[in-house]
């Protein structure tokens, strides 16, 4: 073992002990290999199974570096839930077991995107309403100024959370969304906060000094760790923005995630309204006509106006290339003629128009060199929502986006995060099989001129089969487009059956929001639901109360971390595959068949299995929990294709046997009441 590699592991057994842990041979040599990585420069792809303890096995390697070399070292998770986790619980436990054996104390900053803080000049009038309608901040001046009879306040929802919201303001030090207890609503939070686009800048802002997002930078490029995620990477990594400081390792935490996450922090929309939009805007804030933009939106939206929803296997038409280019040098001509004069003082407005123009300029140079640049461009439509399906089918007749990005990010990770850093990516499901290859042709790691790295699998220290149950509805039809009726009465009978405690994984937004709102009226156990506050308040009072039930989409599927009683049923609406007409994943099914491969097996498969195994992983978070995964979805016993997912899944003991799950769950939830 290297020095460092014993030095790491050193501190790794001093943590544990003061933390009262258990000593795990996956853990012990995940710090190993993690410690060579840095010590020798190399990139090193780790799988680590539920409950080995990963977030201390490579943070204390991370802790050991920067505290020899003083140089800052990165955490980047997917989710903000396992941001707030390795921030709020991780490091401070290891940092209080560790202080005596360290040469001096470690600072921990977390960096996230500007959306993410409250924006302290958007609070104080500094970006004028584009849509009143929308309910903005300034639209709600008379609801949060007038006094009311009964109480003196606002009578909205929305107004009463805005008005906390401006209270929290004056004595939030952070101004995180996350610090904010209890939480407020999507709709409520975007009244005070700003986009990366919105925002003046540093240089131009007139409460830069008190920027919230600014000081969190400024925390960062002081740190000696700093923990961030995926989409804050890639912006760092490919668009030369230094949102982080200068670092020499990276550890990629649900590094499963990374290829997606960098696709869409990469990726661009354009739509004949978005363009009008700009036009609009620009002559509002900058006094300029636009008319040319204004124009050129409207013969964009004549070259979609035939075009199907879908992926422009042929690129660009040569009508829809021209309505594009004009589009373009339209918003080149309002960029230029709305400079603000010299002396001229920062203006949230203006800011806000020059942005739209800015990016609608940047997406149109993209679309037309696309083919050249390996990215794909599609159609897409707003759907009509079906209630007999759950599912929404593009509209013919409905105005259309088209939408790029890169059919591969591969190349651009090699180039922008793996030349010049020590790369280290970590997941409980990161292989498929024994086989690392898979994931590391996605990252850009396999091909020619690629750089070396290693694979290694640690293992899980728990027993799965004793401890929990996989149980598969084999007896409900064969998933629609939306929630069954069949399906949410099954999902009712194991939440009665297992008195709540139910971590339920749907695979859209209004699925889990459709489900939450009719079991509301059947259950008297508390149901939450994503949306409606911060996912980290969310995750924090349903691992509180034990009987609580929460609901939510793919960011709940990874990263939530909840062991005990509170959570002892995990329960999957369906198999999570991407949209058939999902266009990147048509484009790199396409790519693999032409080169002889199996398109759905290599891509939506694959897909699935890994994030399948993320769901069901949800359940044993430690030695002593006991449960069931329930997966709604038929198909999982019944097709072809299903063992190939079981396969990816932890060796749960398995059924499809109803009774013998629900009197299972009866059991857990009776053992739970006589504990407490």
């Amino acid at each position: 073992m290297t020095e460092a590699g014993e030095t790491a592991v050193r501190l790794l057994d001093v943590a544990v002990s003061a933390m009262g842990g258990q000593q795990r041979d996956g853990q012990h040599e995940m710090t190993r290999q993690v410690a060579k990585a840095i010590d020798e420069g190399k990139h090193l792809l780790v799988q680590a199974g539920t409950g080995t303890g990963k977030s201390l096995a490579y943070l204390v390697p991370l802790i050991a570096h920067a505290q020899e070399s003083g140089r800052p070292a990165v955490v980047a998770t997917a989710t903000l839930a396992l941001q707030a986790q390795v921030v709020g619980r991780d490091l401070p436990r290891l940092l209080g077991a560790i202080e005596g054996e360290l040469d001096h104390p470690v600072d921990v900053a977390l960096v996230k995107g500007r959306s993410n803080y409250l924006c302290k000049h958007k609070l104080s009038g500094g970006f004028p309403s584009e849509d009143g309608a929308d309910g903005s901040l300034f639209a709600l001046g008379e609801d949060l100024a007038v006094a009311h009879p009964a109480g003196g306040g606002p009578t909205t929802q929305l107004g009463r959370e805005v008005k906390r919201l401006r209270e929290w303001a004056e004595e939030t030090e952070t101004g995180d969304r996350d610090d904010l207890v209890p939480g407020v609503t999507d709709r409520a939070w975007r009244q005070v906060s700003v986009t990366a686009l919105e925002c003046l800048g540093a240089q131009r802002c007139p409460l830069a000094a008190e920027c919230f997002s600014e000081l969190a930078r400024q925390r960062g490029a002081e740190a000696d760790i700093v923990v961030t995620n995926h989409a804050m990477l890639a912006i760092n990594a490919f668009e030369g923005l230094n949102v982080l400081p200068e670092y020499d390792v990276v550890v990629v935490d649900e590094a499963h995630e990374l290829q997606d996450r960098v696709t869409g922090a990469v990726s661009a929309q354009l739509s004949a309204a978005m363009a009008a939009g700009a036009a609009s805007s620009a002559r509002k804030h900058c006094g300029i006509t636009a008319e040319a933009l204004q124009s050129a939106a409207a013969q964009l939206d004549l070259a979609l106006a035939g075009i199907p929803s879908g992926l422009l296997a042929r690129g660009l038409s040569e009508e829809l290339a021209q309505a594009v280019e004009l589009v373009r040098d339209a918003s080149r001509v309002a960029l230029s003629d709305s400079k603000p004069g010299e002396g001229q003082s920062a203006d949230g407005g203006r800011q806000m128009a020059r942005s739209r123009l800015q990016a609608i300029l940047e997406c149109c140079e993209r679309m037309l060199d696309a083919e050249a640049n390996g990215e794909v461009v599609w159609v897409s439509r707003a759907g009509t929502f079906d209630p007999a399906t759950g599912y929404s089918s593009p509209a013919d007749d409905a105005p259309a986006t088209l939408s790029i990005a890169p059919l591969n990010v591969g190349g651009r990770l090699r180039d922008g995060l793996f030349a010049g850093h020590t790369v280290v990516l970590t997941s409980a499901t990161l292989a498929i099989g024994a086989a690392f290859e898979p994931a590391a042709g996605g990252l850009g790691l396999l091909g020619a001129g690629a750089p070396s790295w290693t694979g290694v699998d640690v293992g899980s220290p728990f027993d799965y089969p004793k401890q929990g149950m996989l149980y598969v509805a084999k007896h409900l039809p064969k998933p629609g487009r939306g929630l069954s009726r069949e399906a949410v009465d099954e999902l009712e009978a194991l939440i009665r059956a297992s008195s709540g405690g139910a971590l339920c994984l749907f695979s859209s937004r209004r699925a889990a929001e459709e489900a939450a709102e009719e079991l509301r009226g059947r259950l008297d156990v508390q149901i939450l639901c994503q949306g409606e506050s911060s996912m980290s308040a969310l995750v924090r009072q349903f691992s509180d109360e034990p009987d609580t039930c929460l609901f939510g989409t793919m960011s709940l599927w990874q990263g939530v971390d909840v062991p005990g009683h509170a959570c002892r049923l995990v329960v999957i609406d369906r198999i999570p595959f991407p949209r058939p007409d999902d266009p990147l994943t048509t484009a790199r099914s396409r790519a693999v068949a032409q080169a002889g491969g199996n398109g759905f097996m290599s891509v939506s498969a694959s897909h699935a299995a890994v994030r399948l195994a993320q769901g069901a992983g949800r359940l044993i978070r430690s030695t002593e929990d006991r449960g069931v995964v329930a997966v709604l979805d038929s198909r999982l016993a019944t097709e072809r294709y299903g063992a190939f997912l079981r396969s990816a899944l932890p060796p749960l003991w398995g059924t499809t046997d109803r009774a013998v799950v629900l009197q299972a769950l009866e059991r857990l939830a009776a053992a739970g009441r006589a504990r407490a």
